[in-house]
């Protein structure tokens, strides 16, 4: 069939075009794209009978020779459509140097070596590595008086040889450093030389004689936490008072703090005058403590807040049984939980390993868990997060239903019919003269509904805002909304402590927009550190470590605080 000439009149002006009658609508709309800029879902063409279809057969439209045909539409963005020069030269990334492929959006992290049983080191500096402000913060250290300038400098080159640096927290710096310009599996040795050194438990031969023994992930990671507390100084400024005071990275961003209140269980000693003793503790981790009945963390958790102890009691005269209950009065924005999975057994003088099932949230709500000051502080911003939540997801569920709508897959009329005409259908029914005349019903476009939804939102996180206490607000290293993320889990694979095999799981972060710096949204999948081996896993991966038996189980997990801020700098916006 001979092609048919027409002519599409589109924002006052005239394009010829050539109909192939034995194509489609689809076709046509791309031969418009071509032409006009205006991608073919954004076209609306008038042809008899109505809108141009994609799946329309061009040969029964009746075109004729020269027949001017009507097109409406834009580009989804003129600016962005038009195709320019790059401002930066192209580079491939075989043209990169190492250290420069390795700092490439979604480049796989380095994974580190395998020195000798020092997997347990390897996973807890994994999980360490992604608190993205502790990196900042090493970056600025720099050791007072533990090593000479000439040594330090050597050191920030990695180039000090194997005792130059005794600073651990210099020598985790340097490591950092030289993992963010690697995707090969790195050599830890001069850290591991520090570790020993500052703990020399960690020295420990093997029993065998062979090399040196496995350690304990939570011991390590404890270590590492306190050394940095003594060795990484801050300057906060409280934004109240715009007062510095000094102290530290960790008790600013890893520190929270308990109200305790221990009291004799002998109801003789409280009628004897002796009141319950309250004191303030600051912790660096929760525990979860498991027994036959702990199911879930929360269960853990709470047996973990509650402690038994033996001790005299002066009312009495004699020993006896206290309880210490404690609850948080300060939660930390990152919360390690470590699972007690490690028992003393006497019969074979070895830590053995609790083997029961223990599951964990993605997000941890640790309100339950916090004093009744803290608790209406935060129960009012938890609640309005939800609805916000909630709210969100009703929009995106209704996005996603108009583009079905769009694709045929359902009835425009249908879709509408819950949004709009309900009320109107009950009002009909409620009427029963014909001779009522009926008010003419103005429908809300897509677009209207959209900006009232959008609004909506706005007025919530404004709220969302003004319920924020000033006081916590202004803590800015504290969790401001009680809810807590899962960021990273260290695991432990085998039956004792003192065997088998550590790994860890870091979520992956969103990829950084280069004009802002902000982070995109996640992808949701996490990498799988194994020693040197890196790979990308699914989320569902990490719901299979809440143990059960002999395989990866978690021993720590490192929750983020939910934030205000994000929130904050989306209404600014």
């Amino acid at each position: 069939m001979d092609p048919i000439p027409v002519v599409v009149k589109h924002q006052g002006k005239k394009h010829e075009v050539e109909v192939d009658p034995s194509s489609n609508g689809e076709t046509f709309k791309y031969q418009l794209f071509s032409i006009t800029g205006v991608e073919p879902e954004r076209q609306k063409i008038l042809v008899k009978g109505g809108q141009l279809k994609d799946d329309a057969d061009m040969s029964k439209l009746g075109l004729k020779p020269k027949q001017i045909i009507m097109m409406m539409g834009t580009p989804s963005g003129d600016a962005s459509s038009v195709i320019e020069k790059p401002k930066e030269k192209i580079r491939f990334l075989e043209d990169m140097t190492e250290a420069e492929a390795a700092q490439v959006e979604g480049a796989t992290p380095a994974g580190l070596q395998n020195l000798g049983n020092t997997c347990y080191m390897n996973s807890t500096l994994q999980t360490l590595r992604s608190i993205p402000e502790l990196q900042e913060e090493l970056g600025r250290y720099s050791a007072s008086s533990g090593e000479s300038s000439s040594a330090n400098q050597l050191s920030q080159f990695g180039l000090g040889g194997l005792g130059a640096s005794m600073d651990l927290t210099a020598s985790l710096r340097d490591l950092f450093r030289q993992m963010s310009e690697t995707q090969e599996g790195f050599p830890p040795l001069l850290f591991l030389n520090a570790l020993r050194a500052a703990f020399p438990q960690f020295a420990q031969k093997s029993k065998d004689g062979h090399g040196y023994a496995q350690q304990d992930a939570e011991e390590a990671w404890s270590q590492i936490v306190s050394l940095l507390r003594q060795k990484l100084k801050i300057t906060d400024t409280e934004s109240e008072t715009d007062k510095a005071k000094d102290t530290t990275f960790i008790d600013k961003y890893m520190a929270g703090k308990f109200e305790s209140s221990m009291e004799c269980d002998e109801p003789a000693a409280k009628e004897g005058g002796e009141e319950p003793v309250i004191s303030g503790d600051t912790f660096f981790k929760l525990n979860c403590h498991i027994n036959a009945e702990t199911n879930h963390l929360r269960d853990g958790l709470a047996a973990g807040l509650k402690e038994q102890i033996e001790k005299r009691s002066e009312a009495l005269g004699r020993d006896a049984v206290y309880t210490k209950t404690s609850r948080i009065s300060r939660l930390p924005k990152y919360l390690p939980v470590h699972f007690m999975r490690f028992d003393w057994r006497k019969t074979t003088n070895k830590k053995a390993k609790i083997m029961r099932k223990v599951t964990f949230p993605n997000e941890l709500d640790a309100v339950e868990f916090c004093t009744e000051d803290l608790k209406k502080l935060l129960i009012p911003v938890r609640d309005k997060i939800r609805d916000i939540r909630k709210e969100e997801e009703d929009v995106e569920r209704a996005k996603k239903r108009q583009k079905r709508m769009k694709a045929g897959e359902e009835n425009d009329i249908e879709s509408k019919e819950p949004l709009q005409k309900k009320e109107d259908k009950k009002k009909a029914a409620q009427t029963k003269s014909e001779d009522t005349e009926m008010p003419d019903v103005e429908y809300k476009t897509e677009a209207q509904l959209e900006a009232e939804r959008a609004a909506s939102i706005l007025a919530a996180k404004k709220e969302l805002l003004a319920l924020a206490d000033p006081k916590l607000s202004a803590d800015e290293g504290a969790n401001q909304t009680g809810l807590y993320e899962l960021r990273g889990v260290i695991t432990h694979q085998g039956a004792s402590a003192d065997s088998g095999h550590y790994t860890s799981f870091v979520k992956k972060l969103g990829p950084k927009d280069p004009v802002t710096g902000k982070r995109k949204e996640e992808d949701g999948k996490w990498w799988w550190f194994n020693d040197d081996k890196v790979s990308e896993v699914d989320a569902e991966r990490i719901q299979t470590l809440s143990g059960g038996g002999q395989s990866h189980s978690a021993l720590i997990l490192l929750y983020r605080a939910v934030p205000l801020a994000t929130i904050e700098e989306e209404n600014k916006a």
